[in-house]
């Protein structure tokens, strides 16, 4: 019992004093407790103060000023500037086949004959016909010219006579010109045995071979061809989109560029000549139509291309890298290095890419340097160090799309 009453009597005291030892520590230095009161105070100002983050490098660029290209972008069908299926405009049997498939051929070059036969023969009946008529022609032309000098010596002949002498002659002439017709007729029917490329181009895959009879009113095809130089390109772009461009309905004339499907290679350079007079309800579309020359035959009916018209120049429109255009949930942004070394946070509002840079329309001045290299590690404020320039390269031509990275 005397035990326990002085540990009861010694905590009674120990506790009030050291609860007034903490609660005046800075007003009692007491020299017991002085050692223990500043290692606390040190661990605490440690713990609130933290170390400073190091300067993040950076790479960064500058803004300017420079004419830009606007461009509409679509994706085109390729097709022959003209295509036309041979056939047969007479009956008759091939009996030569005078081309080879996949071939270039010039226009009025014979690709196959058909049996000309029966066809020379009726020319050669329809001439002698002619020849037949223009005798009888002739020997009524002499008659005529001796009654009229009959008659003009009085009397020896009858007005009637000479009257139908004359109409004889009328009648006559109208025969020799219907055998003209019917000559020239059996001469063109006998040209066309001869099978002529309508125009120049590539032949494609033959379909009737040497020895099958055709027929004028027969669908059949011989072969095709194609003219590839030059070829169209219809591009099928928004209504809206061309409607605020200076393109009108009618032709037209735009400089186009035919691009890969991954708008990295270039095809063929041309122009756009007519833009469609109507406009599809259903999709709110409307058709551009393009030439090119397709020198390098790069170009191939059917296929598909890129296509990146030029439809207008922006004057001094500040530009910078597009890779320093970075998008968020809030849109685009840059990361501006600021004078004092720190990086600020910018949106920008983006026209265009083009050829590796972005058309700034809003949020950037010319001269201010953005960020291109490092920026996944900065926040807005954050102390920079750069470590070099990004220099001016242009991009493959087309317009390049947007990286969307994530935004810590």
């Amino acid at each position: 019992m005397k035990r326990t009453a002085k540990l009861l009597i010694a905590a009674l005291v120990v506790l009030p004093a050291g609860y007034a030892g903490y609660y005046f520590r800075h007003d009692l230095k007491l020299p017991f407790a002085l050692p223990f009161i500043q290692a606390a105070e040190a661990e605490q100002t440690a713990a609130a103060t933290p170390a400073a983050r190091p300067p993040v490098a950076v790479k960064v660029a500058a803004a300017k000023a420079e004419d830009v290209p606007i461009y509409l972008t679509g994706i085109g069908t390729i097709q022959a500037y003209n295509t036309v299926n041979v056939q047969s405009r007479v009956d008759g049997e091939i009996v030569q086949i005078l081309f080879q498939e996949g071939q270039d051929v010039k226009q009025g070059d014979i690709l196959a004959i058909i049996d000309p036969r029966p066809f020379q023969a009726q020319l050669d009946q329809q001439i002698a016909v002619r020849q037949k008529d223009q005798a009888l022609l002739d020997g009524a032309q002499i008659d005529m010219e001796r009654y009229d000098a009959l008659i003009q010596k009085a009397a020896a002949i009858s007005r009637q006579v000479v009257d139908q002498q004359h109409a004889l002659v009328e009648q006559y002439k109208a025969q020799v010109r219907n055998d003209d017709a019917q000559t020239e007729y059996a001469r063109t029917q006998l040209g066309f045995t001869s099978v002529r490329a309508p125009i120049s181009g590539r032949l494609g895959i033959r379909q009737v071979d040497q020895g099958n009879y055709v027929r004028a009113v027969s669908p059949a095809t011989l072969v095709t061809v194609t003219q590839l130089q030059p070829i169209s390109v219809i591009f099928t772009l928004a209504a809206v989109a061309v409607g605020q461009t200076r393109l009108s309905l009618g032709q037209a004339d735009a400089p186009v560029v035919a691009l890969t499907a991954d708008n990295t290679t270039e095809l063929d350079k041309g122009m756009i000549t007519l833009v469609d007079n109507q406009v599809d309800q259903a999709s709110g579309t409307i058709k551009l139509k393009a030439t090119f020359p397709n020198k390098a035959l790069k170009l191939w009916p059917g296929n598909f291309a890129n296509g990146r018209i030029t439809v207008d120049t922006r004057k001094n429109a500040i530009t910078a890298p597009a890779i320093a255009v970075r998008h968020g949930p809030r849109g685009d942004f840059v990361w501006v290095a600021k004078a004092d070394d720190t990086a600020a946070f910018r949106p920008v509002t983006v026209g265009q890419i083009f050829d590796g840079r972005a058309m700034i329309e809003r949020g950037l001045a010319k001269g201010e340097r953005v960020v291109t290299d490092g920026y996944y590690r900065l926040e807005n404020g954050s102390r920079i160090t750069i470590e070099g320039v990004t220099p001016t390269a242009k991009a493959q031509p087309g317009t390049q799309p947007r990286s969307e990275p994530r935004v810590d």
